[in-house]
């Protein structure tokens, strides 16, 4: 994404800087005051999947919404540091940098995958481990569309570098990339389908989405369930048709201090489609671990 042209008519710009920290220069949104909240969105997406979330939340605590390693606007710094572990080690490299110390982490589908590994590498102001509220946690292989096409483009990716543009062209009929979105299970009003028609036509996007999905790897995470402590809230809609719920629902049943909250009528973006409802439920779970802000109107 284009800083100068793109950046003028993206939500919340006003709230938008570059953070340069080694390998990437980073783009962040962060607004409000109080305990640190950290927003890390899922493969394709970027700072405007948090459009509704993080003014709400802002009013409470002290949120930061990032974009991750060449996706949206942070610009890639190594093509090499795009899979889980890194990018974990990464973000951790930038709150310290910043000196961010998240009370909460949370993250929408392999976000919350990385939100996970990051809890382990930071501490909050108090010295506890942060945190977690995974939304439609992708702790499992991705289904539907998703599921073939992720797989399958990234191993192009690996053999033709041109393959990101080639995606770019392929979706660039109308309607194929509501199509894509509707593949999820939500269906997104049409500011969120117009926001991301502007990354899926992005090239640099793209191609680093793709980066990130052929260096993904769980296995090490997932046989660590057992051993994070820190308490873990897996949101997830019933009608996901990308991570199917029941991911979330074994994940919780590994994790020694977790609890599975199921919504019966969104899909994997739910909480682009009911930004209220899930800011509801953040407050709540946030309550219930001793968090807890003040309005500010």
């Amino acid at each position: 994404m284009d800083w100068p042209r793109d950046l003028p008519n993206w939500p919340n710009a006003a709230l938008s800087r570059l953070v340069p920290n080694r390998p990437h220069r980073w783009h962040v949104q962060e607004s409000g005051t109080g305990p640190l909240i950290l927003l890390i969105h899922g493969a394709g997406g970027a700072t405007h999947s948090w459009r509704d979330i993080l003014p709400d939340l802002a009013r409470n605590f002290h949120v930061v919404a990032l974009d991750l390693p060449g996706q949206g606007f942070t610009a890639l710094g190594s093509r090499q540091r795009c899979g889980l572990e890194m990018m974990a080690e990464d973000i951790a490299s930038l709150c310290a940098a910043q000196g961010w110390q998240p009370d909460a982490i949370i993250g929408h589908s392999a976000g919350a995958a990385i939100a996970l590994r990051l809890s382990q590498r930071l501490h909050s102001a108090q010295g506890k481990t942060p945190v977690v509220i995974g939304l439609n946690a992708a702790l499992g292989p991705f289904k539907g569309m998703a599921g073939w096409l992720f797989p399958v483009l990234a191993k192009l990716l690996a053999l033709n570098p041109l393959t990101a543009g080639l995606f770019v062209r392929s979706v660039s009929g109308q309607g194929r990339v509501q199509a894509l979105i509707r593949s999820t299970g939500s269906d997104l009003d049409a500011q969120g389908m117009a926001l991301y028609e502007r990354l899926i036509r992005d090239k640099g996007h793209v191609d680093s989405t793709l980066l990130m999905m052929s260096q993904w790897k769980l296995d090490r995470l997932l046989d660590d369930l057992p051993k994070i402590t820190t308490p873990v809230t897996l949101i997830a809609g019933r009608k996901d048709k990308a991570v199917p719920p029941d991911v979330s629902e074994r994940a919780a049943a590994r994790l020694p201090d977790a609890r599975y909250i199921a919504l019966p009528d969104l899909g994997h973006l739910a909480h682009e489609e009911e930004p209220a409802l899930i800011c509801n439920l953040i407050r709540e779970t946030l309550h219930k671990n001793g968090i807890s802000g003040w309005i500010r109107d």
